[in-house]
This record gives structure tokens, C-alpha cells and sequence, in this order.
């Protein structure tokens, strides 16, 4: 049940201030600390009876709708910069040092939400996602997108933009709201308490809606962004043994899965068995159903040379929840994909090893495509390659026999840059925490952030996350 009430704090008035009866007072503080810059534990509400307590009941409080609030607190002082003299990173306090870095901040768990403050931070992490919502909306908005995708686009491009402007944590109030409006699913209760949910799930859904919100209504280069940045095109072999039928499929998706069994323990091997399976259907020539096995491929959309920039590996065990399972920090796809494929491939991949081994005064060989070296112990992961040159992504340009310039950076080859994972025995309950590389700053070097919530912190590696070995 909502209320709306306003809200007194020094010279100004806040009106038409929601206040959501199912959750606790701190969620409503929350709110103002994101209206006035005010932190919850200096927030002084009066009400009948004394101060708001963090846990009260509302029922008791006995707050009446249009009724005017009056909160004391003083806001967070804006961090000045130094007047004398140089300062070093090093010595700067850490809340300098993360802006300094361009560390981005936590978010505040408004109750149970940790499955989606931990999808938010690793799309977080993809630049080219922020770029496309910073232009949102569009000067002509898709008939196809209604109010309720609308309203969660802009409260996914505001809240991005928070997470960059600050370094204290970000209550996501508004972007929480516009996720159980648009998916009410997400907004289930169990005896008066929002339930855990599966992050899987909001990380499918958020993608879809934003797959339609920045989808331009044109036929321009760039007018499918999501489906730019993490969209990958399928071919599948279907083949009947019993009756010799053969048939083949096509279908677009934005996550390859990854499955993992008391056999497999491996990020790769896992990716080639979830690109294998059996299927049941009726047969034409027998008659009757049998079982038909599909064997599927990344491959070229439209004969254009299509890898996302982004990609996205969703890993479900069919074993042990408690298996560990390698990772390799760079991941060759070159296997996976199409035999058409793998030729455009060989260009670009070519240049890149060329360039690399400039580098290093050495001329190389192409290696195994399936990397075990420097593997790193994981649960759930998204495989990112960013798609400049500028940034060291393992990009090629350059040279004779080379691709047209959109192909010109494409080899198929993606360095890990961001980590959902999951502790307990089921996707709805538990908790999930993030990972994300940081990206290069002018003062420290690349390194592993955990995002544990409204609590981010500094690994200090810089080649793998901290939770190797666990």
C-alpha cells in the first residue's frame, strides 16, 4: 500500500513523496537520501509519537496520506580538491582514490534485491550499453515500446549515471520500482517480505526490455543496439538417426549456456556439450515421434561477420552446486562457430597475432583455441570483449586481405571483464555478489572490484577475482 505525504527539510519542500507501506521506514529513508543527500542514519523524521525508527510499523506510526513530514540531518559535504600542492593516489583518503579510478559505487539492498544490484553492476560495466542510454529516448519512440519499458529504460540510464557521479552508495528506489511495474514477478511476497529472485532471470528480462527501448526506428547501422552488443546468431544441424531426416534451424539469442556435470569442470567443454542436445518431435517419414539430436553453431547474420561485442555465458549445474568449475580469464570461441565463420575469422585473427607478436619481438603461432591456461574458479560469468583497439581488446586492423572496417576488430577471442555469482542451494534464495574488472584509471592499475551490495571493494588483484581457490 502507498501513501503520499511531503516531505520539510531546511528551506525546501518535497511533495508528492511516496511512501510504500510494505517496507520499512529505512527503504522510505533511502528515498529522502537520495532527494536531499542526506544519509539515513543522520535523518531525524518527526512523527507522532517521537523519531521514525529504521524498523517501525507503519501501522502504528499512523501516517496519514497528504501529510506533511518534517526531517532534520545535515547532507554529505561535497569532497573539495586539494588547494596546496601535488597529491599522489596513494595518499589520497579512499573515497578520493575511487573517483580518482572512476570506481563506481554500491547499491543500498532496498530487501533482497542483491540479485539485481549485482546484474546492474556488470552491465554496468559495458561502456558501449551506457553510450546507447545516455542518447535514450530517441527524438521518434517506438510504437513498440510501451510505458512501463519506457519508464525502466530511464530509470536504468539514471541510475547508470548515478553509479558514475558517486562513490557513496546508490539507492536504486526508482529503478526497483520501474522492474516490478514492468515485471511483477519480481515484486512476490512471503509473509509481508519481498522474496530472493533469480538473477538469471532479471538479467534476461532487463535485456529484453532494453533490446526494444533502444532499438532505433530506422534501418540505420546501429538501429538494433542490444542485439549489437550481445546478440548471437545460431545455425543448428537437426538430424534424426532413426529415420535419416535432416533439417536446419536458425535462432537468435543473447547468452550461450553453459552445462556442468560430475564430467565436465570446464568453461569450454561446457559451452560445446550446451551447444549439443536431444530433442523429441514428430517424425514425417515414421510416422510417429522420435528423437532428433541438434547441433548448433555461432554464425554470420546476412553474411556479415556478427560476434557480439559482449558476450554473455549463463552456466547451470546439472551436479553439485558446490563443484568448482575453471574459467580461463580469455576465451576463443573460434571452435564454436560456423565453418563460414571461422573463415572470416582467419584474417583478423592473423593481424592479431601479428600485432602481439611485434610486441614481443617474437613471431607466434596460432594456438589451441581452447585455453586452460590461467584459469580462474567461478559460478556464473559474463565474457566480455570490448570492441576498440584503444582499449586492448584483442581487436585487429590493418594489413591486406582484411575484412570491411565494421569487421576489422573481430577474432573471436574475449577477455573476462565481469562476474555474477551465487552462494546457497537455490537460485531464490541465497546471495549473489558481483565482480567487475575495473577499467584502467590514471592512477591505479586494472584490477578486480567485488560489488558485495552497497559495499564494493578493491581486490587488489590485478590478473583474477579474490575468490580463486575458495
Amino acid at each position: 500500500m502507498e501513501k503520499i505525504v511531503s516531505v520539510k527539510w531546511q528551506k525546501e519542500l518535497f511533495s508528492n513523496v511516496e511512501i510504500d507501506t510494505t517496507q520499512s521506514p529505512y527503504v522510505f529513508k533511502c528515498q529522502l537520501y537520495d532527494l536531499t543527500g542526506v544519509p539515513p542514519e543522520r535523518q531525524k523524521i518527526m512523527v507522532k509519537g517521537g523519531l521514525l525508527k529504521d524498523d517501525a510499523d507503519w501501522s502504528k506510526v499512523g501516517v496519514k496520506e497528504g501529510q506533511k513530514l518534517m526531517m532534520m540531518g545535515t547532507a554529505d559535504e561535497i569532497v573539495k580538491a586539494p588547494e596546496k600542492g601535488p597529491l599522489f593516489a596513494e595518499d589520497m583518503p579512499e573515497e578520493e582514490q575511487v573517483v580518482a579510478v572512476g570506481h563506481s559505487a554500491g547499491l543500498i539492498n532496498l530487501g533482497n534485491t542483491c540479485y539485481m544490484n549485482s546484474t546492474v553492476q556488470c552491465l554496468h560495466s559495458v561502456p558501449e550499453l551506457k553510450s546507447a542510454l545516455i542518447k535514450y529516448p530517441p527524438p521518434v519512440r517506438s510504437s513498440s515500446v510501451d510505458q512501463s519499458s519506457h519508464s525502466l529504460t530511464v530509470a536504468t540510464r539514471e541510475l547508470f549515471g548515478e553509479l558514475d557521479k558517486n562513490f557513496k552508495p546508490v539507492a536504486p528506489m526508482r529503478f526497483l520500482t520501474a522492474l516490478r511495474s514492468k515485471y511483477p514477478q519480481f515484486a512476490q511476497l512471503h509473509n509481508g517480505i519481498y522474496m530472493q529472485q533469480d538473477a538469471e532471470e532479471c538479467w534476461t528480462q532487463l535485456l529484453f526490455t532494453l533490446s526494444l527501448s533502444l532499438k532505433a526506428p530506422s534501418s540505420s547501422e546501429d538501429a538494433d543496439t542490444v542485439k549489437r552488443l550481445f546478440g548471437i546468431d545460431l545455425v543448428s544441424r537437426v538430424h534424426c538417426a532413426e529415420s535419416g531426416e535432416e533439417s536446419t534451424e536458425t535462432e537468435s539469442v543473447y547468452s550461450l549456456k553453459c552445462h556442468i556435470s560430475q564430467e565436465v569442470n570446464h568453461l569450454h567443454e561446457g559451452l560445446r556439450r550446451g551447444l549439443k542436445s536431444e530433442l523429441e518431435k514428430s517424425s514425417p517419414s515414421l510416422g510417429r515421434s522420435a528423437i532428433y539430436t541438434k547441433d548448433s553453431r555461432i554464425m554470420t547474420y546476412q553474411g556479415i561477420l556478427d560476434l557480439p561485442s559482449s558476450l554473455i555465458i549463463s552456466v547451470r549445474f546439472v551436479c553439485s552446486l558446490s563443484q568448482k568449475v575453471d574459467y580461463p580469464l580469455e576465451l576463443d570461441v573460434y571452435d564454436l562457430c560456423s565453418d563460414d565463420l571461422r573463415k572470416r575469422l582467419e584474417a583478423p585473427r592473423r593481424l592479431l597475432r601479428d600485432e602481439e607478436g611485434k610486441k614481443l619481438g617474437l613471431k607466434t603461432n596460432e594456438s589451441s583455441s581452447s585455453s586452460t591456461d590461467n584459469d580462474v574458479k567461478m559460478t556464473d560469468a559474463e565474457i566480455h570483449r570490448y570492441g576498440q583497439w584503444e582499449s586492448h581488446s584483442k581487436s585487429a586492423s590493418g594489413g591486406e586481405d582484411v575484412p570491411p572496417e565494421k569487421e576489422k576488430h573481430l577474432t573471436g577471442i574475449y577477455d573476462l571483464v565481469a562476474v555474477l555469482t551465487h552462494k546457497g542451494r537455490s537460485a531464490d534464495s541465497g546471495h549473489y555478489v558481483a565482480w567487475v574488472k575495473q577499467e584502467n584509471g590514471y592512477a591505479l592499475p586494472q584490477e578486480w572490484i567485488q560489488f558485495d551490495d552497497d559495499n564494493p571493494f578493491r581486490s587488489g588483484r590485478k590478473t583474477s577475482p579474490d575468490f580463486l581457490g575458495r
